[in-house]
C-alpha cells in the first residue's frame, strides 16, 4: 500500500520521536525529505541528519535535539497537502510565531526557509511550519 503524504509521515515520526524522548528516528529516504531535514539542521531544530541503508532500503536518520530535557521543536505541522497545495508569492509567505519559527518552502531554487525565500525574491509551496 502506498503512502499518500510521505512528508506528513516524516513530520509525524519526528513529533512522535520527541514525545517518546528518542535520540533519533529513521525515516524512509527521499530527496525532498532530506532537503527538509537539512533545513531543520541549519535552523537548529534537530542535531543532525545522516543517510543510512538498512536491509537494502535507504533511510534518513534524524538526530533529535533537546534543551534542558524538553524538545527544541514545540510545534511542527504540514501546510500544503497532496489534496490542497498551498502556494504563496514572496510577499505572501507566512511569518511563524512572530519570526521566532520558520516556514519551510519549496521554491524553484530549492527547499529553504521563508526568510531565505524572501531574500532570494522567490515564492513557492509552503511545506510546513516549525516553531
Amino acid at each position: 500500500m502506498s503512502m499518500t503524504d510521505p512528508l506528513a509521515d516524516m513530520l509525524t515520526r519526528i513529533r512522535n520521536g520527541q514525545k517518546a524522548e528518542k535520540v533519533s528516528v529513521n525515516i524512509p529516504a527521499s530527496r525532498t525529505k532530506l532537503a527538509v531535514a537539512r533545513v531543520l539542521v541549519e535552523e537548529g531544530y534537530i542535531s543532525g541528519v545522516n543517510e543510512a541503508e538498512i536491509e537494502g532500503k535507504k533511510y534518513i536518520q534524524v538526530e533529535l535535539k533537546y534543551h534542558q530535557g524538553r524538545p527544541v521543536i514545540t510545534d511542527i505541522q504540514r501546510m500544503s497537502t497532496p489534496g490542497q497545495r498551498q502556494y504563496r508569492g514572496k510577499d505572501e509567505l507566512p511569518s511563524v510565531s512572530g519570526g521566532l519559527g520558520v516556514a519551510i518552502v519549496s521554491t524553484s531554487k530549492g527547499v529553504m526557509t521563508d526568510r531565505a525565500a524572501r531574500a532570494a525574491g522567490v515564492g513557492g509551496e509552503i511545506l510546513c511550519l516549525v516553531s
